[in-house]
C-alpha cells in the first residue's frame, strides 16, 4: 500500500511563509523551488522538502544573496557531492557578508540609544541645552 505524501496549497504556503502568491510563483518560475509537481489539473501541490527549499530561499534573500546567485546554489543543490565544495564556499563567504551586515546594524542601534537617550533626557529637561552641554564634557 502506497503511503500519502502531505502537501500543500499555495495558499497555505504563501501563509506559512508571509509571502505573497506572485512571489510564489516568480520563484517556482526561475526554478527556484526543486521538484515542485503539479497536480491533474496543474494546481502546485508543495512537500515538505518544497517548503525546505522555500525556507531556504528566504534564509538568502535575508543575507541579501541576489536571485540569480539563489538559483545558482539551488541548481547545485541538485549536483549533489559534486558540488558540496562550492556551497560549502558560498556559504563561508555569505557568512562573512552577514557578520558584516550585522556589524553595520550594531553601529546604527548604537546610535539610534544614542538618541533615544539625547532625546529622553532633553524632552525631560525641556530643551535639548544641558544635554549638549553633557555631550561637550564627555568630548573633551
Amino acid at each position: 500500500m502506497e503511503e500519502m505524501m502531505i502537501t500543500y496549497s499555495i495558499g497555505e504556503v504563501a501563509e506559512k511563509f508571509n509571502l505573497s502568491l506572485p512571489t510564489i510563483r516568480y520563484y517556482d518560475k526561475e526554478g527556484l523551488i526543486p521538484n515542485l509537481r503539479k497536480n491533474d489539473a496543474g494546481v502546485r501541490r508543495f512537500t515538505q522538502e518544497n517548503l525546505g527549499s522555500l525556507q531556504m530561499i528566504e534564509c538568502l534573500k535575508n543575507a541579501g544573496m541576489p536571485i540569480r546567485d539563489i538559483k545558482q546554489f539551488m541548481q547545485w543543490t541538485l549536483e549533489g557531492n559534486a558540488s558540496l565544495e562550492k556551497r560549502y564556499k558560498m556559504f563561508q563567504e555569505l557568512r562573512v557578508n552577514v557578520l558584516k551586515q550585522m556589524e553595520a546594524m550594531q553601529n546604527t542601534l548604537n546610535t539610534i540609544d544614542f538618541k533615544c537617550k539625547y532625546y529622553g533626557q532633553a524632552t525631560s529637561d525641556g530643551t535639548e541645552k544641558y544635554v549638549k552641554e553633557d555631550m561637550h564634557l564627555e568630548i573633551s
